[in-house]
């Protein structure tokens, strides 16, 4: 996707991405990432997720990037902190309320920029990339993590249109077939819906879907 689809879908607060809640699946298995004491936990394409507050009331530092300003305005102004803003490299760093993130392009950040994480929480970014991005993304995930970092991925999977989206589905196939040659793939739980008994699906064309949860630790 090009920056411009993503700033296009916050001026129209087309975000139905964006859960208001935080993320069930985040709640269950957070001790996964919990692990780790030192260093922030990484959000990559991290909207105005409310997981972000959530993880800071943990106890724990965040660090997200973020194509869209709205987005990021947004978080801060919800969470009801004001940030601070300064230049950083290529990337504009807000920082408030132990969460800081950083206004530009994941593909353009380094380990010295991100500095030391402890993990990486992924609710939203893979599956917002289109095929042919996915591999890059992983292996720049590879990239700036360390060995022995985990990472919570959480991925739905449906027989829709593998083009349609985002948010796109991802197999299982698809996610050890791009993490597997630098992170071990683990799944921690698969659940999954039938139109029969959640309504929503039959409107969107689906029979089924699944939303499987991976931890992958960088080797």
């Amino acid at each position: 996707m090009e920056p411009e689809f993503w700033h296009e879908r916050w001026h129209e607060n087309r975000i139905g991405f964006h859960q208001s809640e935080v993320n069930r699946f985040l709640l269950r298995h957070f001790a996964r990432l919990a692990s780790v004491a030192s260093g922030p936990v990484f959000v990559p394409l991290c909207g105005k997720s409310r997981d972000m507050a959530w993880l800071r009331e943990q106890g724990r530092e965040v660090l997200g990037v973020e194509l869209s300003p709205l987005a990021i305005e947004a978080f801060y102004k919800e969470a009801g902190w004001v940030p601070t803003r300064q230049g950083r490299e290529e990337f504009l760093e807000y920082q408030g309320g132990g969460v800081t993130i950083l206004l530009g392009n994941y593909f353009q950040l380094t380990p010295a920029l991100v500095g030391p994480i402890s993990a990486v929480y992924d609710r939203a970014a893979l599956i917002a990339l289109p095929p042919d991005t996915r591999k890059a993304y992983a292996a720049h995930m590879a990239e700036i993590t360390s060995a022995g970092t985990p990472v919570l991925l959480i991925a739905p999977f449906s027989l829709k249109d593998p083009q349609s989206g985002p948010p796109f589905a991802v197999s299982s196939d698809e996610v050890r077939g791009l993490f597997s040659g630098h992170f071990t793939v683990e799944v921690l739980e698969c659940e999954r819906e039938t139109a029969a008994r959640n309504p929503s699906l039959a409107e969107q064309g689906l029979e089924w879907r699944e939303e499987t949860v991976y931890l992958l630790t960088r080797r």
